[in-house]
């Protein structure tokens, strides 16, 4: 078991989401289930039929325990119906809910009652560097990705069995059953195209067209993968708000194992020096600051920065009049003209904190800009 960062709440009803596998139920069951919790599967066909019959069971089924400290409802989505009792049980019962969900998507477009407030909201995600502790490797985490579940193989061909069984059941098929989308082969052609694409602009029209789908259908997908947790958006930065969402958004996939089982790259293990490797490595870096910002409840806006000429800064941190400026490097020796460039390109950027992460474990500082490995960065700053 490990120990996450995740700060739950220990006396008010929560949502907890994350994508399928990132560890939501055990997590739960270690930290909340006693003998007088009611732990309600909904992945099980028992529970999953008996509530979507009849919902209004949760009221009675709720009353018959002599006490309750946690009503505990796994995958909460399955039944949004649920919700409307949950909240009839907090309001008039005072009873403390639970409540795990891998899609957002299927809650609001059943307009599935959210609570308005009455359950605290927490992501959970892939193991970070600091969960995995002594077990970290960063080559096996490119490789492999940090899903809790692959740290269960020692073996390659059981952990290669296993991300291409979980893209298959659930990236595949069990999106496609939820009805999220119509064209199964459409999207599973998105699915692989969109891997390739991974932390890479967003351009709709090719990978609609090495997809075979429409630009419009292309949206769709990447608005059902963030609604299902699978990735999230990096917004392209602007003062203005208007003309940001006219610039590209770059798209990160939130585990590397998922992306190289998706774009069928298991076999081929990232090689250093590589601009694979790089991608794989700024992939890596901008989930874990992703993460560490939500669970330290830091509260940063994450973007990326592209000036007019196609010069790009890979994270931009803002959150009120402070901004912090990060250039990432999958170099174990930084260059000083590249770091002496990477201040060149943020000089519009008045008052900016500047970072260049990298594999080199020398912190140096060269004209304003903080040089770091990438791990004393985390560490220091979450």
């Amino acid at each position: 078991m490990f120990r996450r960062l995740v700060r739950l709440s220990e006396n008010h009803s929560f949502f907890l989401f994350g994508p399928r596998g990132s560890g939501k139920s055990t997590l739960i069951r270690d930290k909340y289930l006693t003998q007088n919790s009611f732990y309600i599967d909904l992945l099980q066909d028992s529970f999953e039929s008996r509530y979507a019959r009849n919902p209004d069971l949760l009221m009675s089924d709720v009353r018959s325990k002599s006490k309750v400290d946690w009503v505990i409802i796994d995958e909460v989505q399955k039944v949004p119906r649920l919700l409307d009792l949950v909240h009839k049980l907090i309001s008039e019962k005072k009873i403390k809910f639970i409540l795990t969900g891998s899609s957002a998507r299927k809650l609001r477009r059943s307009g599935a009652n959210l609570l308005a407030g009455r359950a605290f909201l927490y992501y959970l995600y892939p193991l970070t560097s600091a969960e995995l502790g002594s077990k970290f490797d960063l080559k096996q985490v490119l490789s492999w990705g940090s899903l809790p579940q692959i740290y269960s193989y020692t073996d390659a061909n059981d952990k290669a069995q296993f991300l291409k069984s979980y893209t298959n059941t659930y990236l595949k098929e069990e999106i496609m059953s939820e009805q999220l989308v119509r064209n199964v082969d459409g999207f599973r052609n998105f699915l692989e195209v969109a891997a390739q694409m991974n932390a890479k602009a967003i351009n709709y029209s090719k990978i609609g067209r090495e997809a075979g789908v429409e630009d419009k259908t292309v949206q769709t997908y990447y608005e059902i993968l963030q609604d299902t947790l699978v990735g999230f958006l990096l917004p392209s930065f602007h003062r203005s708000v208007r003309k940001a969402q006219t610039m590209r958004s770059k798209f990160y996939f939130f585990d590397l194992g998922v992306v190289r089982a998706l774009e069928n790259s298991l076999d081929s293990p990232p090689v250093v020096g590589t601009s694979g490797y790089g991608v794989y490595f700024e992939s890596f870096l901008i989930n874990e600051i992703y993460r560490c910002n939500a669970y330290s409840q830091k509260d940063y806006k994450l973007s990326h920065y592209q000036t007019s000429t196609g010069q790009e800064i890979d994270l931009v941190l803002s959150k009120g009049k402070k901004t912090i400026l990060i250039e990432i490097k999958s170099t174990s020796r930084i260059d000083p003209k590249e770091v002496q460039h990477f201040e060149m390109i943020s000089e519009g950027f008045k008052g900016a904190e500047k970072f260049y992460l990298s594999l080199d474990p020398v912190a140096s500082k060269i004209q304003g800009v903080n040089c770091l490995h990438w791990q004393d960065f985390l560490d220091s700053f979450f």
